[in-house]
């Protein structure tokens, strides 16, 4: 496998994720703490916690968890799921197993960047860019004109980082039928699925509509608990799991005993933890229409339709890479510039930037955002 080039969005925060003051760009929902999960728990799920054996766990992940996860699914059960150390290692164990040099895999753009630079490590790769226009949706027309007689995997992700956009359901459906026709793998990242605005209308999980569907969760992100580092991918072809299971061998071989236990703990009051999270993005979205609605001469703002996190445009003179700089220097206020997203595949906005609105405090950071806007007007 070729050397990966630098990953353009954990560079940044690395640089700038604990340093600035205002974290606004965060994709997350807000986290909590280990008394405040803690306190979820039942006195079985607490118990096991506090005297758990810290040992290696299975591979797999352990039966009960497994069992738990399958539980969020309409069509799954334990033998249809296998965990991982976060999303990202379940994104490497895809790519690796179901491609080949002489494959071929499509993706959506712009991307979270390993869903680009993965399969481009592997084989050759067919962008397909979302579209602005309406409503960022995905032309299916453009998917089918894209497939090749060795094309393998097509990568999606609702709702859509950076954009927040769902698919509609009678789009989603049509991809399905166009790869089950051609045989065609779909990952689809579904980390976001379940967080949103309260009345966000998400997609059904992509393993259980589908038999060549792979879906990924993690902890990190609807569930607001990235510290656990535990995701899963749910599969009916249990030979690629198998397959997956082997090459995590290689990876983390197993997850964290503690982190399957605090997993379970939070699985077991999942509907109590999204409802929080969900009522979190309900009372911050409007401070952002506000803002926007103040600043409407700056920016161009389209209400993301699920996730936390949603991708304006910049009508700025200065240009979205100098405003983000000028903004995190100067105020300490942290965006994304949508130049983070670019892509080898196809052009990606050049004027957009990603904020949040997941976590709590954020009339702080719209103050400093606004202040930052009249010393520099």
């Amino acid at each position: 496998m070729p050397t990966l080039p630098d990953f353009r969005l954990e560079t940044h925060f690395s640089k700038w994720e604990f340093k600035a003051r205002y974290h606004m760009t965060a994709s997350d929902a807000e986290s909590m703490s280990l008394p405040d999960l803690l306190a979820m728990a039942s006195p079985e799920d607490r118990a096991g916690f506090e005297s758990m054996w810290l040992g290696y766990t299975e591979t797999y992940g352990a039966p009960d968890l497994r069992e738990a996860i399958a539980g969020t699914f309409m069509r799954q059960s334990a033998d249809d799921i296998l965990c991982f150390a976060g999303a990202s290692e379940g994104i490497f164990a895809a790519n690796t197993v179901l491609l080949e040099k002489d494959s071929h895999a499509i993706v959506v753009t712009p991307n979270y960047q390993s869903h680009e630079t993965m399969p481009l490590a592997i084989c050759e790769v067919t962008g397909v860019p979302l579209d602005p226009n309406d409503n960022w949706s995905l032309d299916i027309d453009r998917i089918a004109a894209a497939i090749r007689p060795n094309t393998k995997l097509v990568t999606i992700n609702f709702p859509h980082n950076p954009t927040g956009a769902i698919l509609p359901l009678e789009r989603y459906r049509a991809l399905i039928a166009l790869c089950r026709t051609h045989g065609i793998y779909i990952l689809h990242d579904e980390i976001f699925n379940g967080l949103g605005a309260s009345d966000a209308e998400h997609l059904p999980y992509i393993a259980d509509e589908y038999e060549r569907g792979l879906s990924l969760g993690v902890m990190s992100k609807s569930y607001g608990l990235p510290g656990l580092r535990v995701g899963w991918i749910a599969c009916q072809d249990r030979e690629v799991l198998s397959k997956m299971e082997r090459l995590k061998h290689y990876l983390s071989i197993c997850n964290s005993g503690p982190s399957e236990r605090l997993t379970m703990i939070a699985l077991n009051n999942r509907e109590k933890i999204l409802a929080r999270n969900c009522a979190i993005v309900d009372e911050n979205l409007p401070k952002w229409d506000a803002f926007f609605a103040r600043h409407s001469d700056l920016f161009e703002w389209q209400r993301p339709d699920g996730a936390c996190m949603g991708f304006p445009r910049y009508k700025g003179s200065d240009g979205v890479e100098a405003f983000c700089a000028s903004l995190v220097e100067e105020s300490g206020v942290l965006f994304l510039p949508s130049t983070i997203y670019s892509s080898e595949l196809g052009p990606t906005p050049t004027d957009r930037f990603r904020l949040g609105f997941g976590r709590r405090n954020l009339d702080e950071g719209i103050a400093a955002l606004d202040a930052h806007l009249m010393k520099n007007k």
